[in-house]
């Protein structure tokens, strides 16, 4: 999700305390920065597919929970599909491919890859959605490109490269679509409601990795078990809750510029937490991603529908 320094002078409610916000923009920075050191500590006992479903299993009965509690609208018969297909890019094709990906490089790059999905989505605005995109925007994404490959050939050196790596750049792509998706079709429902159906849909197609995946629960250890634990609560549920309360209340890109903070904080918690160390070029290619994907949010606009 998957993908998301803030000036908050652009409250949409200037009443609500903007610490409120503040907090809420933290926890969801921990949280996602997070994820990919839970992923690590997963991919230990679980196969990528197990651990993904485990994953959402938890995130599941967490979101049915905060649904009872809160209450959603139901779908619409006709909105099923649709309703799939986003479950199948936010959740199940994601997270595979997050997973998988994270075999091949360090959680520190792999939070680097991640935030390269602004790049994918002006491609999709282009190609797909037919938008003009302007020689600024294309600048953009054929430098935060090079630095993609600058983290993946970095991570363990040249001879060492595992292509393994590039599968989190299917991640980012995937979580675009999901954005564009959900951007232009799922305004009937409001945040809550769009974000259980997606993660229930995604589980649901994530079910073809199940057999298993309990006997490595059974196997893996507590200290994996609990980090599982926490990447279905936190990053999977907790953390998108926050994020729609943050996006309810501020201004949304100005917002989503915070979410630069997760590459950096992920990199310090993986050395706390694993005693990974970044190498040279891995923060030299962090860098030239996150200069890239900053200039392609604030710099000349990017995006005209076509006429």
């Amino acid at each position: 999700m998957e993908t998301r320094c803030v000036p908050f002078d652009g409250l949409k409610n200037p009443g609500r305390p903007r610490v409120k916000v503040i907090l809420a923009t933290l926890f969801v920075i921990l949280c996602w920065a997070y994820s990919p050191i839970g992923i690590r500590i997963g991919l230990q006992a679980y196969e990528p597919g197990q651990l993904a479903l485990m994953r959402f299993l938890i995130a599941s009965v967490f979101m049915a929970v905060v649904a009872i509690a809160k209450g959603i609208s139901r779908p619409r018969l006709g909105d099923l599909p649709l309703l799939a297909v986003l479950g199948f890019f936010a959740v199940s094709l994601h997270h595979i491919a997050l997973n998988y990906g994270q075999r091949g490089v360090s959680a520190g790059a792999a939070s680097v890859l991640a935030q390269s999905t602004p790049l994918f989505s002006t491609l999709l605005a282009h190609f797909v959605f037919k938008d003009r995109v302007g020689a600024w925007q294309w600048g953009c994404v054929l430098c935060g490109l090079l630095g993609a490959a600058v983290v993946v050939t970095g991570d363990r050196g040249l001879g060492d490269m595992d292509a393994r790596g590039l599968l989190i750049l299917l991640a980012a792509l995937s979580w675009s679509v999901y954005f564009a998706l959900q951007k232009h079709h799922t305004h009937r429902y409001d945040g809550l409601t769009l974000v259980c159906y997606t993660v229930w849909s995604g589980t649901l197609l994530l079910f073809i990795f199940a057999p298993g995946m309990l006997s490595a629960a059974r196997q893996a250890s507590a200290s994996v078990n609990l980090a599982v634990l926490v990447l279905g609560i936190f990053p999977s549920a907790l953390a998108y809750l926050a994020w729609a309360y943050v996006l309810a209340h501020s201004n949304v890109s100005r917002a989503s510029t915070a979410l630069y903070l997760i590459p950096p904080t992920a990199m310090l918690m993986a050395g706390l937490i694993l005693a990974e160390r970044p190498a040279a070029m891995v923060m030299v290619g962090a860098v030239i991603v996150l200069a890239s994907v900053l200039a392609l949010n604030v710099g000349p606009a990017s995006v005209a529908r076509a006429g």
